[in-house]
C-alpha cells in the first residue's frame, strides 16, 4: 500500500521524449523539482533542457539505458529523487521494476508491483477477470502452448481468429488468422515477435470480433479504495494494430451503454485493488456486446483526450494519489464537455507500408497558438529522431463544442504543423479526417486496411507554387526558413537564366528561372515524361507559358541540404532530388544489392552465402520502432555475399547482402 502523507518533493521521469515534457509541465505546475534521465541518442533531446536535473545513463540500445533497473535506480539515488514517475512504454508496466523503487525506499506512482503482474499477462488477466464475473472475449489462454494444443483450441474457437502475445501490447505479437492453413505460420512469427519484444513466447488465442471498435475506459482508484471512471475513448482507427487516431468520447457510445462499460471498469479494478490511473480496453461488437481485453496499468498515450472533455489533469491526478491523497470528486460529479480528438504524428513512410523513419528534423513549427489545439512532443530543428525508439514523434489535439468542431480544428493544426527532415505520417492522417467514414462517425478497427487505397493519395502532386518554390530554393534564390508573403529573393544577377530539375515520388518536373533586366522572376515548369513514354512521343510536349513570379505567396517552409529539399506547402511537406539537368532521368536498374531501407537492429538473417533463393523469399528481419521489416530476394538466385550478421545494428542503406540472379551463376 502507498504510504499515506509523503508529499513528493522531486519526482523522476523513467522515460524520454513528448512524455517526459508532458510530465514535466505538470510536475512544475504542481511546484515539483524535475529529474529526467537520457541515453547516448537524447543527449539533445528537449526533455533533458526542460527538466531542472538530467542523468546520463547509458547507450542509445533500451536495453542499456531505459530498460536497464539498475541504472534508473542509480539515477535516482544519484539525483536524491524521493518519487519516481514511469511514462508510458519501456519500464511502466514492469513489476520487478517497480519493485525495484519500493525497496529502495522511493515513492511509485503507480500500481503495486502486485497489480502490475496481475494484470501484464494478459492470459492471467483473462482468468482474473472471469473469475470476477467480467466478460472476456471467448478463446483460449492455457499453459498447453503446443502447436497441436493450439489448432485444437482454435478449431474450438472458430475462425477468423486473433493470435496475441500473452506478455505483451501495442500490436507486438498479434495476427489475425482466417483459416486453419495459416495457423502455424501465425504461430511461428508471434512468437518470435513475442519474444524478442517481452522475453516471453506465450501466447493467447481470442475469438476476431469482426466490425469492432475499440473502446476503452479511464479508470481511476486512490488509496482508500475509491474507483471511478472518466468515461470512454474510441481508439478504433489502428494500423497494424497500433492506434492512429483516438477520440472522446466514442460517437456510438450513449450515456447509458457508458455507464455499463463504466460499471464493467469499475468492477475489474475494485477486484484486483487497482490504485491509480489506469485504462480497461474493450472491444465493441456491431450488436452493442461489449468484452474485456486487457488492463493498462499506467498512463495512456491518448490521456489528453479525456483530459480535455473533462477538464482533469491526470498527470496531476497521479502524483496527489502517490502521496495518499483521496479523490477529490465522486463519480456523478464527473463532467463531460465537448468532443476531443487526438492524432499521433509517427515517422514513417507511409506509401511503403508505415516504414518507420529515423533522421534530423530540419524544420518544426508547431500549431499549438490555434484555438483548441494542444501539441504534445519533443522536436525542435536539429532534433535527432533515433531508430531506436517507438516511431512516435508527437501528438496533436482539438478539442471542440462538437465532433465536427474538433474534426476542423485538428484538420486546420495539421495544415499549419510543419516537419521536415524525414517523412511523416501528416497527410495520411489529415487524409484519414477527412474521410466520411471517419468524419460519419463509421469507423472501425478495419477502417484504414478497408480504405487505405483511397486514404493514401499517391496520385497527388505538387503544386506550380511548390515547385516554383524548390527550384527557387534550390538555386539560392529565396532563403530558407518559412517564406512569409512578401518574402525577399536574391536577383543579384540580370539576365539570369537557369535550369533545375526535381524529382519526388510523384514525378518529375524541370523547372526553368529566368530573371530579366528589370530583376523581375520568371518561371517555366515543365513535367518529364517517363523514359518509356517519351520514347513513344510523336511530338515534342507543348512547351507551358513563362510566368512571371509573383512573391506575394502563401506562407511556405523551406529546408535545403545538399541535393535535397523540403518544401511544407498547402499543408503537405515534400521531399525533392535536384538532378543535373544535363544528365537527364536517372533509371533503375535490376540489382541483388540489397540495402537497409531504415535505420535499425538486424533481428533475423535466414540465409548464408551461396545458398539459391527464389523471389519473395525472406532473406533477413529488420527491427526498429516496434516494427518489422522482411528483406526478401528481388528475384531468384543466390546469395554472394553477406555483409552483416544476426544482431547488428545498421544504418539506412548499408549494404546487407548481394542475391546474382540465377542466369548470372
Amino acid at each position: 500500500m502507498t504510504p499515506k502523507n509523503r508529499l513528493i518533493q522531486r519526482v523522476l521521469i523513467a522515460n524520454r521524449g513528448e512524455i517526459a515534457c508532458r510530465i514535466i509541465r505538470t510536475a512544475k505546475a504542481q511546484g515539483l523539482e524535475t529529474v529526467v534521465v537520457y541515453s547516448d541518442a537524447d543527449r539533445l533531446s528537449l526533455h533533458v533542457g526542460l527538466a531542472d536535473t538530467a542523468v546520463y545513463i547509458g547507450d542509445a540500445a533500451p536495453a542499456q539505458s531505459y530498460l536497464n533497473i539498475e541504472a534508473l535506480i542509480q539515477a535516482v539515488n544519484v539525483s536524491q529523487a524521493d518519487a519516481v514517475h514511469p511514462g508510458y512504454g519501456f519500464l511502466a508496466e514492469n513489476a520487478d521494476f517497480a519493485q525495484a523503487v519500493i525497496d529502495n525506499g522511493t515513492l511509485w506512482i503507480g500500481p503495486s508491483p502486485e497489480v502490475i503482474r496481475s494484470m501484464g499477462n494478459k492470459a492471467r488477466a483473462k482468468d482474473l477477470m472471469q473469475a470476477a464475473g467480467v466478460a472476456c472475449i471467448p478463446g483460449y489462454q492455457g499453459t498447453e502452448q503446443s502447436d497441436a494444443e493450439l489448432l485444437i483450441q482454435a478449431q474450438r474457437i472458430g475462425f477468423p481468429l486473433m493470435v496475441k502475445a500473452a506478455a505483451g501490447g501495442g500490436g507486438r505479437g498479434m495476427r489475425l488468422v482466417d483459416s486453419p492453413a495459416l495457423l502455424a505460420q501465425a504461430l511461428t512469427r508471434a512468437r518470435a515477435e513475442a519474444m524478442a519484444a517481452f522475453g516471453s513466447s506465450e501466447l493467447i488465442l481470442e475469438r476476431a470480433v469482426l466490425n469492432a471498435r475499440h473502446v476503452e475506459i479511464q479508470i481511476v482508484g486512490d488509496t482508500q479504495g475509491n474507483v471511478l471512471h472518466l468515461g470512454e475513448r474510441d481508439c478504433s482507427v489502428q494500423r497494424r494494430h497500433q492506434k492512429l487516431i483516438e477520440e472522446a468520447p466514442s460517437p456510438v457510445v450513449n450515456p447509458q451503454l457508458r455507464a455499463r462499460m463504466g460499471a464493467m471498469a469499475v468492477k475489474a479494478a475494485q477486484s484486483i485493488g487497482y490504485v491509480g490511473v489506469g485504462t480497461v480496453e474493450c472491444l465493441l461488437g456491431e450488436d452493442g456486446q461489449f468484452y474485456f481485453m486487457e488492463m493498462n496499468t499506467r498512463l495512456q498515450v491518448e490521456h489528453a483526450v479525456t483530459e480535455a472533455i473533462t477538464g482533469i489533469d491526470l498527470v496531476a491526478w497521479q502524483f496527489a494519489i502517490a502521496e495518499g491523497q483521496a479523490l477529490p470528486i465522486a463519480q456523478e460529479e464527473v463532467r463531460f464537455e465537448g468532443h476531443a480528438i487526438e492524432v499521433r504524428l509517427t515517422a514513417e513512410d507511409v506509401p511503403a507500408g508505415f516504414l518507420p523513419q529515423s533522421g534530423t528534423v530540419t524544420r518544426f513549427c508547431s500549431p499549438q497558438t490555434l484555438p483548441g489545439i494542444r501539441v504534445d512532443h519533443c522536436l525542435a530543428d536539429g532534433v535527432e529522431v533515433s531508430s531506436y525508439y517507438d516511431s512516435m514523434i508527437a501528438k496533436v489535439i482539438a478539442v471542440g463544442a462538437d465532433r465536427g468542431q474538433a474534426i476542423r480544428r485538428l484538420t486546420s493544426a495539421l495544415n499549419h504543423l510543419v516537419v521536415l527532415g524525414l517523412p511523416t505520417n501528416q497527410h495520411f492522417l489529415r487524409q484519414c479526417l477527412r474521410h466520411p467514414v471517419f468524419a460519419e462517425g463509421n469507423a472501425r478497427t478495419d477502417f484504414v486496411e478497408r480504405y487505405r487505397e483511397h486514404i493514401l493519395d499517391d496520385v497527388a502532386e505538387p503544386t506550380s507554387q511548390c515547385l516554383a518554390v524548390a527550384a527557387l530554393a534550390s538555386a539560392g534564390l529565396i532563403p530558407q526558413g518559412t517564406a512569409q508573403r512578401a518574402a525577399p529573393f536574391e536577383t543579384r544577377l540580370a539576365s539570369l537564366e537557369t535550369t533545375v530539375r526535381l524529382k519526388e515520388r510523384a514525378g518529375e518536373w524541370q523547372v526553368v528561372i529566368r530573371a530579366d533586366q528589370d530583376q523581375a522572376l520568371w518561371t517555366r515548369i515543365i513535367k518529364v515524361a517517363p523514359k518509356k513514354q517519351a520514347d513513344h512521343l510523336t511530338a515534342p510536349p507543348t512547351q507551358p507559358e513563362w510566368q512571371r513570379w509573383n512573391p506575394l505567396w502563401q506562407n511556405t517552409t523551406l529546408s535545403v541540404s545538399g541535393q535535397r529539399v523540403e518544401v511544407f506547402d498547402g499543408g503537405r511537406a515534400w521531399s525533392f532530388e535536384c538532378i543535373d539537368p544535363l544528365t537527364g532521368q536517372s533509371t533503375k536498374q535490376l540489382s541483388g544489392a540489397l540495402r537497409a531501407p531504415l535505420g535499425a537492429k538486424l533481428t533475423s538473417v535466414t540465409v548464408c552465402a551461396g545458398e539459391r533463393v527464389v523471389a519473395g523469399q525472406v532473406l533477413a528481419v529488420l527491427e526498429a520502432m516496434k516494427m518489422e521489416h522482411a528483406i526478401m530476394a528481388p528475384f531468384d538466385g543466390v546469395i554472394q555475399h553477406l555483409m552483416v550478421k544476426q544482431g547488428d545494428q545498421v544504418r539506412v542503406g548499408a549494404h546487407l547482402l548481394q542475391v546474382e540472379p540465377v542466369s548470372a551463376v
